[in-house]
């Protein structure tokens, strides 16, 4: 029996459907990416760093007979709506599709994998809804993918990696921001790089520790660069979900960002309030994983920290394995705030759930 069960009808903001092969994108390339693909010999656009079969990637029992977890629909649902209970679930498809160097054809690989999401899980189960992945290595590109899928409301969220070329903050971004802003999406920040520069900031790691761990500069820089530059100021509605970036990180960052902030505020006079507040209203985490330590006091105080229970959501981060047996919910929430993580800051985030699916 589970330990400790999601709360019945929770929107899990996290879950990870796998793309099986290259071949499932085809019927929704066009003819000439098709060909490409089969004239190049293509057989997968997924990250060498990410280790597929390491038992963090899924438990055993949750892979598939070809040893790939979460690759069709019936799969995913009987573990996140049936054992988990969960009423809705956000998919985010991590795919290689943003680490291509061409702009047109990261444009196409990005329209294929939406349309195959659109196809294949959203068609397929009514309690399923996406995230829009965009091609980042073109602006122009990526708005347009934006404006393509939003006509379809099942698309409540646009998907980016961490780790990019340059700093999220950066205006040229902003016409993304704005297309968010629009459509009523917030925009999701996922663990992950694009590989244009390394991903510690002392240089290329050896491992694929070093790596993970250090996932949390990426999201730091991030938070940073949104707020200096000015972007959150210019969109005021944009909300910023930021996606197995842990949470014990965040207080300490945004001490050390506050303290420097009242010292050089003159510089960035848009900033025009404390950090800490325009994280509480603009930022939100997903709970998994939970890198708290365990114990239900230390869960509290690393809550209380935070300053607001309404920036953490549910998340399973199905099919990656982040805890024990069913414990998708750490020990120390209380119901009340399990009910508001769960449900209630979802409700609020994504405005996109609120109403019919298309």
């Amino acid at each position: 029996m589970a330990e400790i069960m999601a709360e019945v009808g929770a929107i899990d903001c996290d879950v990870h459907p796998f793309v099986p092969d290259i071949a499932a994108l085809l019927p929704h390339l066009e003819t000439f990416w098709r060909d490409s693909v089969v004239e190049r010999g293509l057989t997968s656009l997924d990250s060498n760093s990410y280790p597929l079969n390491s038992p963090l990637t899924s438990r055993p029992e949750w892979r598939g007979k070809n040893g790939l977890p979460a690759t069709e629909v019936g799969q995913v649902a009987g573990q996140v709506f049936g054992r988990w209970q969960s009423g809705f679930a956000i998919l985010n498809c991590l795919y290689g599709v943003q680490l291509l160097f061409s702009e047109d054809m990261a444009a196409a690989f990005c329209r294929a994998l939406n349309d195959w999401i659109k196809t294949e899980w959203l068609d397929r189960d009514p309690r399923m809804r996406a995230s829009i992945v965009i091609p980042m290595q073109n602006v122009e590109y990526a708005v347009d993918e934006i404006e393509r899928c939003a006509k379809d409301r099942r698309f409540v969220q646009v998907l980016v990696l961490a780790m990019q070329e340059v700093p999220l903050g950066r205006r040229h971004f902003w016409p993304i921001y704005a297309a968010c802003e629009r459509h009523g999406l917030p925009l999701g920040i996922h663990a992950g790089s694009a590989y244009r520069n390394p991903v510690t900031s002392l240089g290329w790691p050896t491992w694929y520790i070093e790596d993970y761990a250090s996932q949390a500069q990426g999201f730091q820089s991030q938070v940073a660069s949104l707020i200096t530059e000015g972007a959150l100021a210019k969109h005021p509605a944009l909300k910023v979900v930021l996606i197995e970036s842990g949470v014990t990180w965040l207080p300490g960052f945004l001490w050390r960002f506050g303290k420097f902030w009242r010292g050089l505020r003159t510089e960035i006079p848009w900033v025009d309030r404390a950090p800490w507040e325009i994280v509480r209203d603009h930022f939100r985490l997903t709970i998994q994983p939970f890198d708290a330590p365990d114990g239900a006091e230390a869960v509290e105080r690393a809550i209380e920290h935070l300053r607001s229970d309404d920036i953490l959501l549910y998340a399973s981060d199905y099919p990656h394995w982040q805890f024990e047996g069913d414990s998708v919910i750490p020990a120390g929430f209380s119901p009340l705030l399990r009910k508001k993580i769960a449900i209630d800051n979802p409700l609020a985030t994504y405005s996109r759930l609120n109403g019919k699916p298309r």
